[in-house]
């Protein structure tokens, strides 16, 4: 610990107002009111987002400068009140006194946060009152707590920039390769008139660990078993997600499948090639999510698969097509690999500078 600084409790220097939700009945989205914010959905990069509920009956209320606490699943999240708000039973404010630099108090949180998460798988999956007051934090002298607070805001403020540009970066590589598939054209022939398809037989649930066959289900993962029903080159495609994030694969040899996961198979092979059909199947899967149907799950129906038509040049502009896509395709999975090296870096970066922070070796 450094000369002068000593622990003490968030409870010693701050005040802490637990969340309590109004009646239903008196919430609107008129803007009649106060705000009202229920839990962490809201919360921007460090200030809580504009609201879209508010309530004619007031409760628990945080003031504008207020550190929020997210206090249910997930534990530890914190921003910053924007103005006077009404809280919910989702979230905490925390109040810091004069002696206590608010901003110096909302660092140390955010250093403190994978210690209050680990609460959550390991004892319960909220955090109340006296457990925030309890918290153990670092005091120094205010013009400590004040110099602390300036090297990390412009350190921070140089990292929000570098990870904006790298998450730019990383949508302008995958852009690139949407726009490459999308430029693919040519006359267009239904699905169904070039391939079968068939689904598996098996429930989500018959991976093995360590299986010897890959097994694909509707997942983007694959998973193993220790039994194949099919031994060929197929294109296989997820046929029901939560959200209509539907995926798909190429593979070629023994492997099993789900029963809601389309096989697909190619039984015109002298009109079109596996590969360029994957990369027509990748191509299609925005259109399979705006048609398919269901309210919790989405769901793609046979007759949307078969229906569904792709460019289909010939077999030697097919080749060409696919060596570049090919190379294409890897290219922006090194570029992506490199960007998110770089956001992981830049996560790393600021828990490197809040640990000295808080060591006193700013």
């Amino acid at each position: 610990m450094k000369a002068g600084w000593e622990y003490k409790h968030i409870g010693d220097l701050c005040e802490v107002i637990a969340g309590q939700s109004p009646e239903g009945k008196f919430y609107n989205s008129e803007g009649n009111g106060l705000p009202f914010y229920q839990g962490k959905k809201d919360f921007g990069e460090k200030f809580i987002e504009a609201p879209t509920s508010w309530t004619t009956q007031t409760t628990k209320v945080a003031r504008e400068g207020d550190i929020l606490m997210s206090v249910r699943a997930p534990v530890g999240p914190v921003n910053f009140a924007a103005e006077e708000i009404c809280i919910g039973r989702g979230l905490a404010a925390i109040r810091s006194k004069g002696e206590l630099d608010r901003e110096f108090l909302y660092y140390q949180l955010l250093h403190l946060q994978p210690k209050i998460a680990g609460k959550e798988g390991a004892v319960f999956a909220s955090i109340n009152k006296s457990e925030i007051s309890a918290l153990p934090i670092v005091f120094a002298p205010l013009p400590e707590q004040q110099r602390i607070v300036g090297i990390l805001d412009e350190a921070f403020e140089g990292i929000a920039i570098a990870k904006v540009n790298a998450e730019k970066n990383l949508q302008n590589a995958r852009a690139l390769f949407e726009s490459h598939l999308n430029g693919i054209d040519a006359a267009k022939v239904p699905l169904g008139d070039l391939v079968k398809i068939t689904t598996g037989k098996l429930d989500s649930n018959a991976a093995v660990e360590g299986g010897v066959y890959p097994f694909f289900t509707c997942s983007r993962g694959i998973y193993a078993i220790d039994t194949f029903a099919f031994d060929c080159e197929a294109i296989l495609l997820a046929g029901n997600n939560a959200v209509g994030d539907f995926n798909v694969k190429h593979y070629n040899g023994k492997f099993n499948a789900y029963q809601r996961t389309y096989v697909i198979t190619v039984n015109e092979h002298q009109r079109v090639l596996y590969r360029f059909l994957y990369y027509q199947m990748l191509k299609s899967l925005k259109k399979f999510k705006e048609q398919s149907v269901g309210a919790g799950t989405k769901f793609l129906k046979l007759g949307m698969i078969k229906d569904m038509e792709i460019a289909l040049p010939s077999l030697e502009e097919q080749e060409q097509i696919v060596s570049t896509t090919d190379s294409l395709l890897e290219e922006t999975k090194n570029l992506e690999s490199i960007y998110q090296q770089k956001l992981a870096a830049l996560d790393a970066l600021k828990k490197s500078l809040l640990d000295q922070a808080f060591r006193g070796e700013l």
